[in-house]
């Protein structure tokens, strides 16, 4: 089903609960992506959601309930960088791992993760991936 309307306005209604909760922009993104994706592919509704999630994680980072801009557009994650499914590698759940461990530890204080100073990178991914999933399982309620 398309996300757009006719005047290419991201129909709310029609996102996911996180995209919804997101900036404008970011609905748009999404809703844009998915749509083109949708007539490329079809109307394969599961490969156009993979690619407007994405489009999404290539200038958004998910924190929380909700996506935010990234400092730097570009891959967020290992899956990403190969160039998508079928290719190996991790996702990261729409976290940002390609970015500095700073950026993760800042993330992580908005997030009010415990022992994060103490984390390595990767744990960080983690701690925050956990912390994502908490958060829109609340937010869904």
């Amino acid at each position: 089903m398309p996300k757009t309307n006719a005047k290419g306005e991201a129909k709310k209604s029609e996102l996911p609960s996180t995209v919804r909760r997101s900036p404008a922009k970011a609905q748009r993104t999404f809703a844009e992506a998915h749509d083109s994706a949708l007539e490329t592919y079809d109307g394969d509704e599961s490969r156009a959601y993979r690619v407007g999630y994405s489009a999404l994680k290539h200038s958004y980072e998910k924190v929380g309930d909700h996506w935010e801009a990234k400092e730097q557009r570009g891959p967020s994650d290992e899956r990403a960088e190969r160039g998508g499914l079928n290719t190996g590698g991790e996702t990261a759940e729409g976290v940002n791992a390609n970015a500095t461990k700073k950026h993760l530890l800042e993330v992580a204080g908005r997030l009010e993760i415990t022992g994060r100073w103490r984390m390595r990178k990767d744990e960080l991914v983690e701690a925050i991936q956990r912390a994502n999933r908490r958060a829109t399982a609340a937010a869904r309620k």
